[in-house]
């Protein structure tokens, strides 16, 4: 079996989770963030459910980032790309690889991914597992190539806010779907419409599977973000990085339909006024939501 290719790198705290997705949006199939101290005397123990951080993050942080072993070449582009995403320094951090085979990967993924509650209707299963609430809205889910499998603070905020402000007729759009899990949300939850739209083909190709999986394929179409899109929506959601945000805030807030709603996350807290600044012309934001360090804005596009 064809080996993977386990990326390490050490940060501090402060940079860890952004760097986490912004590996995630450069290919990496799964990341983790651990004690850079483990195993020595300034080991720091954290505890809490499993896919939910309830504590802040060790002050020396190693981020371990999953590839494929045919993105060798480009490993050391790809994680200068990450940290200059994540606002790391602008000298490329060092970082080590090492081989993996690929049937301890999977066995490793499986053993940390366990449902996951969102609200009391709506719950995020990977396949292994049995629904722990069968009479529950269920999203079968499997982590894999593209981001989003509902564990990241992000990912949570924005199934949150879908889950209280979905409504049947609703239309969604879902701005860098990645795994498509906030587009099946919407429609799991009654939106008559959703679109998801990413700039990556496997993102594209994983949220078409993943849609069909869920039995919402009728409702959720996925496509390319470079393809033509005029049509606006009463929801968009986005839950990319605080630069695209920013630099994006035209083309996404056209898309919300006058009085229609927006949220937006992948936004540390620290980045929330750079956001709304970004935004002002065309949508006032306010944070809705915070976890962690991570909001959610949210804001209403003023009816014509």
């Amino acid at each position: 079996m064809s080996a993977w290719l386990s990326v390490s790198v050490e940060t501090q705290a402060e940079s860890a989770e952004a760097l986490s997705e912004a590996l995630m949006e450069t290919g990496a199939r799964s990341v983790s963030i651990e004690d850079a101290d483990a195993g020595t005397r300034t080991e720091t123990p954290q505890f809490g459910e499993p896919g939910q951080m309830e504590t802040k993050l060790w002050a020396r942080c190693r981020v371990i980032a999953l590839f494929d072993s045919a993105d060798r070449p480009v490993l050391s582009a790809r994680i200068a790309e990450a940290a200059a995403t994540a606002g790391m320094s602008a000298t490329p951090p060092s970082f080590t690889v090492e081989e993996v085979a690929g049937q301890d990967w999977v066995r490793t993924v499986q053993s940390q991914f366990n449902p996951i509650r969102i609200t009391d209707r709506l719950w995020i299963v990977p396949s292994w597992h049995k629904a722990p609430e069968p009479g529950a809205i269920n999203i079968e889910l499997d982590p894999g190539m593209a981001f989003g499998t509902g564990s990241h603070h992000t990912t949570r905020l924005c199934l949150e806010w879908l889950s209280d402000v979905v409504r049947p007729g609703t239309s969604v759009l879902d701005f860098g779907c990645g795994s498509g899990i906030l587009a099946i949300a919407a429609a799991r939850l009654g939106a008559a419409s959703v679109l998801g739209i990413d700039i990556d083909e496997r993102a594209v190709e994983a949220a078409q599977e993943n849609a069909a999986r869920n039995g919402v394929s009728s409702i959720v179409r996925v496509q390319h973000s470079g393809a033509p899109l005029e049509a606006t929506f009463d929801l968009v959601v986005a839950n990319i990085l605080a630069n695209p945000l920013c630099v994006l805030a035209p083309a996404i807030a056209a898309r919300v339909a006058p009085g229609g709603r927006v949220a937006l996350s992948g936004v540390l807290e620290q980045q929330a006024d750079q956001v709304i600044n970004a935004w002002a012309a065309w949508v006032p934001l306010e944070i809705g939501d915070i976890r962690e360090e991570w909001v959610r804005l949210e804001g209403c596009r003023p009816p014509l």
